[in-house]
């Protein structure tokens, strides 16, 4: 990881947790390189932790297929192929658009500032340029929508799916000045779910995920 990190020092509730969301986002966006080996003991001195709640988080991961364990060394992020990239964009694309198109006529009005909110934090995260933050605001935001659905199998399906996914290109989208302009699109999610545009949310979610395997996939 670069010297500009994000991984930052955490607050001491619920540390596996946090620890756990913040290791994933930075695998995920690619601040944590596949392949690269990390020690417990030194993710834990960026983090401002002992190393006991980021080996636990570790271990969560190691379920999640997001790490493996290098016995006496450490944990390796697990690279993953460009046909098994190009699998969990498929399977997003056939989960996600309809759902939210099912869900748009369900969302209460009175939900709307709160989706926009989220929508907007992705927007400054994108900003600025913090993209682990913007990983785990766009996951949120995402869930958040599928939620409504009332299913939690699905959601739960859809967060594996993320976490195996690899964004390798955000960081070459922030440098060229795209990201800020791909993260104002979940504002325009909000806005079709607030004008009840079953047609356009569903297009656009569709246009939305197909990045991860088009200009996201950029090499950086």
């Amino acid at each position: 990881m670069s010297s500009g990190s994000s991984i930052a020092p955490l607050p001491k509730a619920n540390l596996r947790d946090q620890v756990s969301r913040a290791l994933r986002s930075a695998i995920v966006s690619g601040e944590m390189e596949p392949g690269g080996l990390y020690s417990a003991p030194s993710l834990a001195a960026r983090f401002g932790v002992s190393a006991t709640p980021v080996r636990e988080a570790m271990l969560d991961l190691v379920k999640e297929g997001l790490v493996t364990i290098v016995p006496n060394k450490g944990f390796r992020v697990t690279e993953v192929d460009d046909a098994a990239l190009d699998q969990v964009a498929q399977i997003r694309k056939l989960l996600e658009p309809p759902v939210v198109r099912r869900v748009t006529p369900l969302i209460p009005a009175a939900d709307l500032p709160r989706l926009r909110r989220m929508a907007e934090d992705i927007v400054d995260a994108a900003a600025a340029g913090d993209l682990v933050r913007y990983t785990e605001a766009d996951r949120d935001f995402h869930l958040t929508l599928l939620g409504y659905d009332g299913n939690p199998r699905l959601v739960e399906l859809v967060s594996d799916l993320r976490g195996q996914a690899r964004l390798l290109g955000l960081t070459a989208l922030l440098h060229s000045g795209e990201l800020v302009p791909s993260a104002r699109e979940h504002l325009q999610i909000v806005d079709l779910i607030a004008a009840r545009d079953l047609d356009g949310v569903e297009s656009l979610m569709r246009h939305h995920i197909a990045q991860v395997r088009t200009t996201w996939a950029r090499p950086t």
